[in-house]
């Protein structure tokens, strides 16, 4: 019985593809969509979505259509559904939450940090689109750990690009980018790590100069050696950045005489 109940379904689902019955494909796609099977429903929705725009069940169709392609992890599709179901039905008691879940989708096509982050950003503007719009809303407390998490998704980004500098030995660019980066971040996790590497760069951007140059750069190392050491005495940089330090005074002595 449970095969022969298989087997009609299935020939049900195929004779609905193939149908010219718009009010078939609605009602099959609907039994698919309640049923879980979301990516089979997704077949018949494309299919009759133009047909039913401006009709009285558009509404339905259209959430469960967004729905489809988020339940199944297709968030591009699913947040430009999401958005044109808010634009097309403003008066929908499922606006709230497809506003929400259209922000979402695109939160969750964010790569990780050391991707381009072109998508988090665009995320990020979604999220905060939906929070100022439904401040009340309660996905609110969603939304906000999602910028969050966004949030410092960017942070790590712009260190990790403003530290590159420092790995390739562009110390000038690198102390510019740190600089800027704890300028804009100053309640930063990577405060301590950032100024290290304003040290480090500044460092060796004075220990190799040419003399005429030199004595000006020692003393801004100086200065980045003392800006980490305030920040945290105990810093797990301490013994490198001393060792820096005696060397600097060393060198700025020449400049004494």
């Amino acid at each position: 019985m449970l095969l022969v109940a298989v087997f009609s379904s299935c020939n049900e689902y195929q004779k609905a593809l193939k149908t010219e019955d718009v009010a078939v494909k609605f009602e099959m796609a609907t039994q698919l969509y309640d049923a879980g099977k979301y990516s089979k429903a997704i077949r018949i929705f494309e299919q009759i979505a133009p047909a039913y725009r401006g009709k009285p069940q558009a509404e339905k169709l259209f959430y469960m259509f967004s729905q489809s392609y988020y339940k199944t992890k297709q968030y591009y599709l699913a947040g430009y559904q999401f958005e044109s179901f808010v634009s097309g039905y403003p008066k929908s008691e499922k606006l709230e939450e497809a506003a929400y879940l259209g922000a979402k989708s695109y939160s969750m096509l964010s790569p990780v940090y050391s991707l381009d982050q072109t998508e988090t950003n665009k995320a990020l503007d979604k999220l905060q689109s939906f929070i100022d719009n439904y401040p009340n809303s309660q996905y609110i407390t969603e939304a906000n750990t999602a910028v969050k998490v966004l949030s410092e998704k960017i942070e790590k980004k712009v260190f990790e690009n403003a530290k590159g500098y420092n790995t390739i030995s562009d110390f000038k660019s690198a102390i510019v980018a740190l600089d800027n980066f704890v300028a804009d971040y100053p309640g930063t996790p990577y405060k301590e790590d950032a100024l290290y590497y304003k040290l480090d760069s500044a460092y060796q951007l004075a220990i190799n100069s040419v003399p005429a140059k030199m004595e000006e750069r020692l003393n801004v190392a100086k200065v980045a050696q003392s800006n980490l050491i305030k920040f945290n005495a105990e810093t797990k940089y301490k013994k490198v950045a001393n060792e820096m330090l005696v060397r600097i005074e060393k060198d700025l002595q020449k400049f004494t005489k």
